[in-house]
């Protein structure tokens, strides 16, 4: 993606109410590419998956989905999309019947903070990825 393509991506993000932009979320996590997803947070977001720590900051989230990205294969399934004033509400699934939900605080046209209900041990299981031990 060239330079120009980027800044009219990222134009086009700042405009969209919290619902398109989750779509358009959805449609960027399916690609598995941690640099354009990245593009859809603040410099100091916080993306909070439950099931894990917190993780700070643009930088540190695109870290953390190449990480994911490079162990499992993803694929987000939008059951429902609400929206409420500068936020946004992801029910979802996968393939494997894994389900969830998110919540989006949109700020400015960009995730600010970002939380997710899943069950990490199915996931894990469904990926046949290493149980952590307690």
């Amino acid at each position: 993606m060239t330079a120009q393509q980027t800044l009219k991506t990222m134009r086009e993000i700042s405009k969209m109410k919290p619902k398109e932009l989750i779509k358009k979320w959805v449609e960027t996590f399916n690609q598995g590419n941690a640099e354009k997803i990245s593009d859809f947070y603040h410099e100091n977001a916080i993306n909070h998956q439950v099931a894990n720590e917190a993780v700070v900051g643009k930088n540190a989230i695109k870290e953390m989905f190449a990480n994911e990205f490079s162990q499992a294969d993803m694929t987000c399934i939008v059951e429902n999309i609400f929206e409420d004033n500068n936020w946004g509400i992801l029910e979802w699934k996968d393939p494997l019947g894994l389900r969830g939900c998110g919540f989006f605080h949109i700020v400015n046209g960009k995730i600010k903070f970002q939380r997710g209900y899943w069950d990490r041990l199915s996931f894990l299981r469904q990926h046949n990825l290493p149980i952590p031990k307690e």
